[in-house]
């Protein structure tokens, strides 16, 4: 069985660290980008099974970095998942607007990150 391809976007190595250490735990293969314009690259060339994006990132943010994605006709299909601080009213129903099929606040548990991502990956 070949594993499941994500694409980990996030600015901040702590951040991707423990993602990198829970995703890889139980067989993903991952790829990193660091900014909104190298995950819409990094999209493109890795061709992931799901995508975890930051929201605020450099260059530009992961709002826009889903919105070039989503308008990707090879791309749109991929399920994305917002993982963000953002946690204000009204910002998960912004997440899913721009296309985001879930999402997560920071800090994020474990055991809830994982759920999130099996389900959208069934």
């Amino acid at each position: 069985m070949n594993a499941k391809r994500i694409l980990i976007v996030e600015d901040t190595e702590d951040n991707r660290q423990i993602m990198r250490d829970l995703l890889s735990s139980v067989g993903f293969e991952l790829m990193e980008a660091h900014d909104g314009e190298q995950a819409v690259t990094a999209a493109a060339a890795f061709l992931p099974d799901l995508i975890m994006m930051d929201i605020q990132l450099p260059i530009i943010d992961g709002y826009e970095a889903i919105r070039r994605i989503k308008a990707n006709g090879a791309l749109r299909h991929i399920p994305i998942v917002a993982v963000t601080s953002y946690a204000l009213s009204g910002d998960e129903e912004k997440a899913r607007a721009v296309g985001c099929d879930g999402y997560i606040a920071k800090p994020f548990s474990p055991r809830h990150l994982l759920a999130t991502v099996c389900g959208l990956l069934k």
